[in-house]
């Protein structure tokens, strides 16, 4: 992986495994919509990538133009505190996917996602999304990046029930200890 030195390898470079379906891609959300011929296609194209427990993805701060599919195991999503320290502020697993926000836009890696048990990925590069979905048909591009919109969106609702949740807690706490 280009923001790991953890030495995970495209599936072409080991031993031959389990492989993607068209029907393995048509369950995961972010293939909502396209056609069979499409998810055969993307089946065919796309790289499995295989990570051991306690490899890295993707860092923090990495830049690194890709995502990435769960396809089978499980991983964690964690972010630097200050004081150096991490928070794990997500887990992910079969048919959730993560790393979207780069192909969207050329920005440094928001967190670190790494394995928590063996873990089968696909990877989608830019040039995948060019390639095999803007340059082949621009309906079928166009779902695709509608899926991902609708995950972002439905994160950032997440999120701001978070924030709202927090801020309202400091602020009964400021309030009632100037109460006193």
């Amino acid at each position: 992986m280009s923001d790991s030195k953890s030495g995970a390898k495209a599936e072409s470079d080991r031993p031959r495994g389990p492989r993607i379906t068209a029907s393995m891609l048509g369950d995961v959300g972010v293939f909502g919509g396209l056609d069979d011929e499409t998810l055969g296609l993307l089946a065919r194209e796309l790289p499995t990538v295989h990570v051991e427990t306690g490899e890295v993805v993707v860092e923090e701060g990495g830049t690194s133009r890709e995502m990435f599919v769960v396809v089978g195991g499980e991983l964690e999503v964690v972010k630097e505190s200050r004081s150096g320290g991490e928070a794990r502020v997500a887990l992910f697993g079969p048919g959730d996917w993560f790393g979207e926000m780069s192909i969207l836009e050329p920005a440094p890696r928001s967190a670190t996602v790494r394995a928590v048990a063996p873990t089968m990925l696909v990877k989608i590069t830019n040039e995948h999304v060019d390639q095999l979905l803007y340059r082949r048909d621009l309906k079928t591009y166009s779902l695709f990046l509608m899926n991902i919109a609708r995950e972002l969106s439905r994160r950032l609702r997440v999120a701001d029930g978070i924030v709202a949740q927090l801020v309202t807690a400091v602020s009964d706490e400021y309030v009632a200890k100037r109460r006193r």
